[in-house]
């Protein structure tokens, strides 16, 4: 076996160790349909939210603005798409470009995204959020 011959077994032994990539995960609820369970109550806290995955390599992030006041919003910035973190400081921030969105209502406070996040709509039904 010559030399590149030997190197280019090793280079094909380590891509086939690395595997495929984990997908890029969406915003929205994916493929889960009205009554499908979004998260526990219990999981929301006040005055912040979480990212909740989704079926169909989806997420969504859901906020408790308010002590029992729930909302559910495409995580997707509509500037360019990145996913939005979880509200700190009573505010949504886009990681890419520093977008900020209410939590309340998902309006955009400052760009450069020109438009709110997208609500999905959640209902509570004992101690869980389900899709609407």
């Amino acid at each position: 076996m010559d030399r590149r011959s030997v190197l280019l077994c090793g280079l094909a032994a380590a891509l086939a160790a690395c595997g495929e990539p984990a997908p890029r995960k969406t915003g929205g609820a994916g493929t889960a349909r009205a009554g499908d369970r979004v998260t526990p109550v219990s999981a929301v806290p006040v005055g912040s939210g979480v990212l909740v995955d989704m079926p169909g390599n989806a997420q969504l992030l859901v906020v408790q603005p308010q002590s029992g006041e729930f909302r559910a919003f495409d995580p997707s910035c509509p500037h360019v798409g990145s996913l939005v973190n979880p509200p700190t400081g009573g505010v949504i921030t886009c990681p890419l470009h520093g977008s900020t969105f209410d939590p309340a209502t998902g309006a955009v406070r400052k760009g450069p995204a020109t438009s709110g996040l997208v609500e999905v709509a959640v209902t509570r039904s004992g101690d869980d959020l389900v899709l609407s």
